[in-house]
């Protein structure tokens, strides 16, 4: 249940729900909230840790491997695994909402990993800097379990009963310019309360 809002305020004593089509729930900080055309927007970031699981595929032509994020149904056919794996470093995983998320003390981060976006050929591509806590082997393929260095931001909108709603695709486009800048302030304050 969502606790009161505080118009343009940050307080993590503001905690709510993020549903998803499955039922199932991700608690979220209520980081930022605004008002656009008679709309409350919120941005939340996950209560838990994020984390990604990354499987591992032959490169065409080439001997390595590349990453890419496992499906759906992937994570449903090892998360029992994966759950033993994190298990083991005193890691609770959960199957939350829009993301996986797992509950306890992250190892020290200095096992971090660069993956690039291989589908962007352009020369900016995007490199998502990854902490590798483990990894495990499922029929003929490797997995990783990471956590993502970038904070997790989520764009919602409020109901009328105070409840996050995600967003149409037309209303995120409408929302996606202000987005950037929203983003790099609160990212400050985030690092500034890790100091």
């Amino acid at each position: 249940m969502t606790k009161p809002l505080r118009q343009n305020g940050r307080s993590h004593a503001n905690l709510t729900s993020l549903n998803d089509e499955l039922g199932r729930t991700l608690p979220c900080y209520i980081e930022h909230t605004f008002e656009l055309d008679d709309t409350t927007y919120g941005l939340l970031f996950p209560v838990h840790i994020p984390v990604d699981i990354v499987a591992w595929q032959p490169v065409d032509d080439e001997d390595g491997e590349e990453p890419v994020l496992a499906t759906e149904e992937e994570i449903d056919a090892v998360f029992e695994i994966a759950s033993e794996v994190l298990a083991k470093h005193d890691l609770l995983l959960q199957r939350t909402a829009l993301v996986l998320t797992v509950v306890g003390d992250i190892p020290d981060l200095d096992n971090i990993d660069d993956l690039e976006d291989d589908d962007d050929e352009d020369d900016d591509d995007e490199v998502e800097e990854l902490i590798f806590l483990d990894s495990f082997v499922e029929g003929d393929r490797e997995y990783s379990i990471c956590v993502p260095l970038d904070p997790m931001l989520i764009v919602v909108r409020f109901n009328e009963d105070s409840q996050p709603e995600l967003l149409s695709a037309e209303e995120f486009q409408q929302l996606e310019p202000m987005l950037p800048s929203l983003e790099s302030s609160l990212a400050e304050h985030l690092f500034d309360d890790l100091d």
